[in-house]
């Protein structure tokens, strides 16, 4: 019977593991992020939009179920196991965290910047993953990721739909030194492009900000203080190279300014309402948490 009960065991942290390993692929943390650059880099624009949020809502929805609901031992503080589960999470996060901001940095084209700000993204909702391991934390933790998600929806689909609206028909204008002028040539989408990456940042008044607050919170709740404070740095760290975008834009001039040769009705409406709902959220973020009440209220339970 002892053998029989530890067979169950091992096989369950070895599914688990391969569960983790499919959906750490999914929503692009490290080490499981390394197809990301070159995929958003090479992918037509619109594709890249999608995939920048599409599969990292539905990758981590799935994470943060199997890890509440499947894995009950994750939300559970105590027993070597939950400590574990959660152990592991924090330090896959914080690695994420560090290894997305810091390759932005050097980054010159502006789809494989956002793809490395992407991998730091999902560190930072891996956060919320696993401070959902701790006793009386999973509701916050849900509230914090669901938040997050809904932010970084609108963000990055805002800002892809600014670089849809400047991208040439023969793929260029992705460059970041394309951006050079832009406040110029086209000061609308120049002030929405620098709103989303404020908000990419964290800069409060912004849906990001918002996000990030829940989200840290929920960490420090869990006792993963450290965990919070790498995200703080990273996240300081994360504004060298969203603010570089802004200052190409409003401090240089450029004798060849992007035409906005994309800039059809329907791209207009989606940065519109991309930054509509991203000022709402950041303003009022109460609108944000009661729309998503239920869904926290039932993730967390089941």
């Amino acid at each position: 019977m002892v053998n029989e009960g530890t067979s169950s065991i091992f096989y369950l942290v070895v599914g688990a593991a391969m569960i983790i390993v499919a959906l750490g692929f999914k929503v692009a943390v490290v080490p499981f992020h390394m197809w990301t650059p070159d995929v958003y880099e090479g992918a037509p624009t619109p594709v890249t939009a999608f995939m920048s949020v599409g599969a990292k809502a539905g990758g981590f929805a799935a994470l943060l179920r199997v890890m509440i609901v499947a894995l009950p031992t994750l939300s559970v503080n105590s027993g070597d196991a939950a400590t574990v589960w959660q152990s592991s999470m924090s330090v896959i996060a914080a690695l994420t965290m560090i290894l997305g901001n810091v390759v932005a940095i050097s980054q010159t084209n502006i789809k494989r910047m956002l793809a490395y700000s992407s991998i730091a993204h999902a560190g930072y909702l891996l956060m919320a993953v696993a401070a959902a391991g701790a006793v009386g934390v999973a509701e916050s933790a849900t509230r914090g990721l669901l938040v997050y998600l809904l932010s970084y929806t609108f963000t990055n689909l805002g800002a892809f739909a600014v670089i849809i609206a400047l991208e040439k028909e023969d793929g260029t204008g992705t460059m970041i030194e394309d951006f050079v002028g832009l406040a110029r040539s086209r000061p609308v989408l120049a002030a929405m492009m620098a709103f989303f990456m404020l908000s990419l940042t964290g800069v409060p008044a912004t849906a990001g900000f918002i996000g990030k607050f829940l989200v840290f919170g929920a960490s420090i709740e869990a006792g993963l203080i450290w965990l919070a404070v790498i995200g703080v740095l990273t996240s300081v760290l994360s504004a060298y190279y969203y603010v570089r975008v802004i200052v190409n834009m409003y401090l240089r001039d450029s004798d060849a300014p992007l035409e906005a040769e994309g800039e059809t009705p329907l791209v207009k409406y989606a940065v519109y309402i991309s930054f509509t709902a991203v000022l709402v959220i950041g303003l009022f973020p109460a609108l944000a948490l009661n729309l998503l009440g239920s869904s926290i209220t039932l993730a967390s339970l089941f």
